[in-house]
């Protein structure tokens, strides 16, 4: 099978490229699965240079998320072969098969193809998990999003509108603005720079956010601080960045706000009850029509480098999906 193969952590993607590998092997727990579609996330980058958390050992398949069909699996597992699934692994999804954990699967909800589902996944559970499991979003709270051109910023709007909340879409660059309002129509958007906290003040009517979602760290972090309504939550989710922002703790004392720290993968794998939950509510809203997820581009897996190449130029208002079998 053809397969992006990760055999030495550089910088500009030189230790990246297609390879052709034997077909895995189903093991024991795993699925055996027929890829049609993967979705590229910040992580994937991430791990082509060492700076993720989770540092696998090379060489390793690149790719934390896809959909495609069933081909083996345990009577017991919940799958059969022809099942239409989408979910993922920490690595091996830019492949044309892949063997992945069944607790990693559930079933592509109905309606979506397998560009949708690769693109509704990771984004949309680290939204959820982050927003509604650990927050508690309630209808008619304002909820900042920060990287709201990224895939799970652009979720984070998503889902919330849909909840109800009222949001102020951020984004360091002012021509993806035009393009997040177009997508899912936020109560207003913001150019996420220098001091923002008067913008925020202005469009709330004094209220400040009861939720700030940050994907981005450093400055950003730093400002939101001063955008978190009392009460509120600041939920860390990334640090796109670059830089770790730190933050003196008699800032949350005195405003009465939390900081959340968001790891949605690990959550699920830690509490895996509460993940099929996640993933099932996740399920139901997008059967409904009520979520959707923005897409950049669609490439076959030959044109991996515009891909990522665009992530780390800044250059998407969505997702970036990989067509495996073409």
């Amino acid at each position: 099978m053809r397969a992006l193969v990760v055999s030495q952590l550089a910088g500009g993607l030189s230790g990246v490229d297609l390879a052709e590998l034997p077909d895995p092997e189903r093991k024991v727990g795993e699925v055996l699965v027929r890829i049609h579609a993967a979705s590229l996330n910040f992580p994937d980058l991430l791990m082509t240079q060492g700076k993720y958390q989770f540092k696998p050992e090379v060489p390793f398949v690149s790719g934390m998320e896809l959909s495609g069909e069933v081909l083996e699996a345990e009577p017991n597992s919940g799958f059969t072969p022809g099942d239409h699934v989408i979910g993922g692994n920490k690595t091996g999804a830019f492949a044309e098969m892949a063997s992945i954990p069944d607790r990693g699967l559930s079933k592509l909800p109905k309606g979506l193809s397998f560009v949708e589902g690769a693109a509704m996944g990771a984004a949309y559970t680290t939204a959820y998990t982050g927003l509604i499991e650990l927050c508690g979003l309630q209808k008619g709270q304002w909820v900042l999003v920060h990287g709201a051109s990224g895939g799970v910023g652009l979720a984070a709007v998503d889902l919330a509108k849909a909840m109800g909340a009222k949001v102020i879409a951020a984004s360091g660059v002012e021509t993806k603005l035009a393009r997040i309002d177009a997508l899912y129509r936020p109560d207003a958007n913001i150019l996420a720079e220098g001091r923002f906290r008067e913008q925020v003040k202005e469009i709330t009517g004094g209220a400040l956010c009861d939720i700030v979602f940050d994907p981005v760290g450093g400055d950003i972090f730093d400002e939101s601080t001063r955008c978190v309504a009392f009460g509120g939550k600041l939920v860390v989710v990334g640090f796109t960045s670059g830089r770790i922002a730190e933050v003196a703790t008699n800032i949350p004392l005195i405003k009465g706000f939390s900081i959340v720290g968001l790891r949605a993968g690990e959550y699920a794998r830690r509490f895996p009850e509460r993940g099929k939950t996640i993933s099932q509510a996740i399920s139901k809203l997008a059967e409904a029509g009520r979520i959707t997820p923005a897409i950049d581009r669609i490439l076959p897996l030959s044109g991996w480098r515009e891909g990522f190449e665009a992530m780390a130029n800044r250059q998407l208002v969505g997702k970036v999906i990989f067509e495996t079998n073409k």
